[in-house]
């Protein structure tokens, strides 16, 4: 075999000459989608603990993922066909976890995780660890505004119906309304595999840009007077309340809806932990270590879906757009409702904070060195000062940006209120 022809073998062997067959230019758009993702998440700091895994997973699958005769070529990470016959209700692989840890990639092994519900429910755990439910306790009739909140996602819901999507689909398209990554994906997983890829990249990127998409509609819909207005926390709630919220909370919302039982089990267990004060051990591994491991894979396996052959097509298009509507009429709702809360309490209400905290992205706000729109005490009955290094905005460090722990601040309100 003379030199040439070893080139040619070599050649032949690697990847590069997949890009060069049927749908092989596919790849190189997804390449490039993900080289987009990596800047925004690492440059822009958007969303970049959950976005440069999802925009990883995405090239490394795109990079070894090259179709041939239908079938993915025998060095793929993860394998859409496998998945395919682990759907089809009555072939012989259906449900089988089994046939794709026999057969899968590392991707296809590390999105069981993701199809399990595995990963979201304990996403759920670590945000409950992190929540004080205190100002819900202390003022239940913002439970309302959350409703309110939830506009979009039925405007997308029946938006998807008329673009053709079916009812499961278009579920899952709504929920990007609700602002909340985890929840997502979950729901998606079980509803509408297909569309995973698609809804997790545009949820997460919408909730990147909240400083961007929010304080216009905010300017909009309310008045300088309105968003002046310092709320007052109506009084303090005790610890015995807040040890027996989740537990009411798991009893009641589980019996009622029992498909909810691994996400709001998750989250109330986390809390439980928070505030029983004797396992706070447990409480800062599931808000640091666990947060941390389970981000690693979910964005990764997330990123696997993004299959150049099932992404590029006139539904991601639609869906996006979907997306970014049911995302504003949501924060639209939240305003509206705030604004009717303003009404009623006598000007007592701010409505843009009202709805900042009504939103999932900021559960676990913190009030930090005097915000002006919360007064000492909103939280905990003391104000929280973080380091001189959890600066606002793309300035902020990564560690303060996203609540590693209960002294954190997790969705910065401030970041949106200072662009008002």
């Amino acid at each position: 075999m003379n030199m040439l022809e070893t080139l040619q073998n070599l050649l032949n062997d690697s990847g590069f000459v997949s890009f060069f067959a049927d749908g092989g230019w596919k790849n190189l758009v997804m390449i490039a989608v993900s080289c987009l993702l990596l800047y925004l998440g690492i440059k822009k700091q958007f969303e970049p603990l959950l976005l440069v895994g999802i925009a990883f997973g995405c090239l490394l699958v795109n990079v070894s993922n090259f179709f041939v005769d239908g079938a993915s070529s025998s060095n793929a990470l993860y394998h859409p066909e496998l998945w395919s016959a682990f759907l089809e209700e009555g072939g012989e692989y259906y449900h089988s976890y089994g046939h794709i840890m026999a057969n899968g990639g590392l991707l296809d092994i590390l999105y069981i995780g993701v199809k399990s519900g595995l990963y979201p429910s304990l996403i759920f755990l670590g945000i409950g660890a992190m929540t004080d439910f205190g100002p819900l306790l202390s003022s239940p009739k913002n439970l309302l505004l959350g409703a309110a909140a939830q506009m979009g996602v039925f405007l997308a819901f029946f938006g998807a119906v008329c673009l053709g999507f079916d009812g499961s689909q278009a579920a899952s398209i709504g929920i990007i309304g609700g602002a909340d990554g985890p929840t997502a994906i979950f729901l998606t997983s079980k509803l509408a595999p297909e569309l995973l890829g698609p809804i997790a990249i545009a949820a997460y990127s919408y909730m990147a840009l909240i400083p961007m998409i929010q304080p216009p509609l905010m300017k909009l819909l309310t008045t300088e007077k309105e968003r002046k207005v310092k709320m007052e926390m109506t009084r303090q709630v005790s610890k015995t309340e807040k040890i027996i919220f989740p537990i009411v909370v798991a009893l009641v919302v589980i019996l009622l809806l029992p498909s909810t039982a691994p996400l709001i089990g998750c989250l109330m267990l986390g809390n439980l932990w928070r505030e029983c004060g004797v396992t706070e051990r447990l409480s800062d591994t599931v808000q640091n270590a666990l947060m941390n491991i389970v981000t690693v894979f979910l964005g990764i396996s997330v990123g696997a879906t993004t299959v150049a052959s099932s992404f590029l097509t006139l539904n991601t298009l639609k869906i996006v757009v979907l997306g970014l509507l049911a995302f504003c009429f949501s924060t639209v709702g939240g305003l509206l409702g705030g604004k009717v809360m303003y009404i009623v309490s006598g000007g007592k209400v701010n409505p843009p904070v009202l709805q900042a905290t009504a939103d999932r992205f900021c559960r676990c706000i913190r009030s930090a060195d005097g915000c002006p729109c919360f007064p000492e005490g909103w939280s905990e009955g003391k104000p929280v000062q973080l380091p001189a290094d959890a600066r606002y905005g793309s300035e902020r460090s990564r560690r303060y940006r996203y609540c590693s722990s209960s002294r954190y601040v997790y969705g910065d309100l401030r970041c949106v209120l200072k662009n008002i």
